[in-house]
């Protein structure tokens, strides 16, 4: 175990690539535009998840290099959710000053569940359903489904593909919504700064941006809420998957599977 730990920290070739990238999208920088009311925004980190899966299909990184960089994401992520957690203590009088509709929005992410999972198990998605379904698949939900099930299962899978969904496109659905939302329905931009903190730095970013541009008299109130939201979500969503959302996950999965084999026997 200890040899397979230290060739993992000896792969310079694997260290050297990842360095690489870095630098590049680093250089290229931040990039926004508008489509409509929706402002799109291009983070570094979306040209590093793009050119990295471009190098998988190089002579730069070979199969082996790759599982090796599995085992280092899943390390890089821990480090991730111990900063959660030192950040929680500090942010505590924060969160108790944004009230109680900050609190119960955690509620709200588990509708996704009840209708995203009916259709990956319609579609026909097996296991691979509860990693893709549980939550919007960020890094503590990877961590998460890591720990659980292991990142080569299905469930791993699942959450690891929508890791990569939610980062390339993420961003820009968001960036979209967000916009035409806020110009469709009369609600105040206050509701609209609270949906947008959904534990994840770039779509928040891209969702808050169109917001601040449509109401540029209260745009520090909307970064605020939006800033208080995000961090709330950030440190108690994962919480909520553990207790709440992988359970109800868990259980949702087995009915919609008995429903859908059970309409498949009456059809036959």
């Amino acid at each position: 175990m200890e040899n397979t730990t230290l060739n993992l920290w000896k792969d310079w070739r694997l260290h050297a690539v990842v360095f690489a990238i870095v630098i590049i999208t680093e250089l290229i920088g931040t990039h926004q535009f508008q489509i409509g009311p929706g402002t799109v925004l291009l983070l570094p980190m979306l040209y590093a998840v793009v050119i990295g899966l471009a190098t998988f299909f190089t002579p730069l990184i070979s199969k082996v290099q790759s599982s090796k960089a599995e085992s280092l994401v899943f390390m890089s992520v821990t480090l991730l959710i111990a900063k959660f957690g030192v950040q929680a203590g500090p942010a505590l009088p924060e969160l108790i000053q944004a009230g109680p509709a900050l609190i119960f929005q955690e509620f709200g992410n588990l509708a996704t569940i009840l209708i995203a999972l009916p259709v990956a198990v319609f579609l026909g998605l097996k296991r691979e359903t509860i990693g893709m379904t549980h939550s919007i698949g960020r890094e503590s939900n990877l961590a998460l489904i890591s720990e659980k099930y292991g990142v080569s299962s299905p469930e791993g899978r699942g959450v690891v593909s929508m890791y990569i969904f939610g980062t390339l496109f993420g961003a820009i659905f968001l960036g979209l919504t967000s916009g035409f939302f806020a110009s469709v329905f009369p609600i105040s931009p206050l509701s609209f700064a609270m949906a947008t903190g959904i534990g994840s730095g770039s779509m928040t970013a891209a969702s808050l941006g169109p917001l601040v541009a449509m109401y540029p008299d209260q745009a520090d109130l909307i970064t605020a809420y939006s800033g208080a939201s995000n961090l709330l979500t950030s440190v108690t969503g994962l919480y909520m998957s553990i207790f709440i959302g992988l359970p109800l996950t868990e259980k949702y999965f087995s009915l919609m599977s008995r429903i859908k084999n059970k309409k498949a026997k009456e059809s036959e």
